[in-house]
């Protein structure tokens, strides 16, 4: 009976080492588990820093050239306004002229247009 026993308690430390085995395997694997996910993690996180970096690389160059054309076209505006003011008071007295000798160069006539219905 003693050998029983014995071969009884044999069994029983050896499944209380499968046990242990087997929960120190899970508890490997949990760690592994966590370990991967927070790689993962910090994978993702680098990869979403590096993709924001070149958005805002190509923002800054289309936001750039965006504003680079405002600024050329306000260049330009001003620039012809500048240039109409500058024909306005150039020909601003020699239009005037012409307008005042026509409107007061009153020479009367009839008109090519006129019938004389007598």
């Amino acid at each position: 009976m003693t050998s029983q026993s014995q071969g009884i308690h044999q069994l029983l430390q050896a499944e209380k080492r499968a046990k242990d085995k087997l929960e120190e395997a899970k508890k490997r694997k949990e760690k592994r588990l966590k370990q991967a996910k927070e790689e993962a993690v910090a994978e993702i996180n680098q990869y979403r820093m590096q993709r924001d970096k070149e958005f805002r690389l190509k923002q800054s160059k289309v936001m750039g050239s965006q504003s680079n054309l405002s600024e050329e076209v306000d260049e330009r505006t001003l620039g012809k306004v500048k240039e109409l003011n500058g024909s306005y008071n150039k020909y601003m007295e020699v239009v005037l002229k012409q307008l005042l000798n026509m409107v007061c160069d009153v020479k009367p006539g009839i008109h090519v247009n006129y019938r004389a219905t007598h």
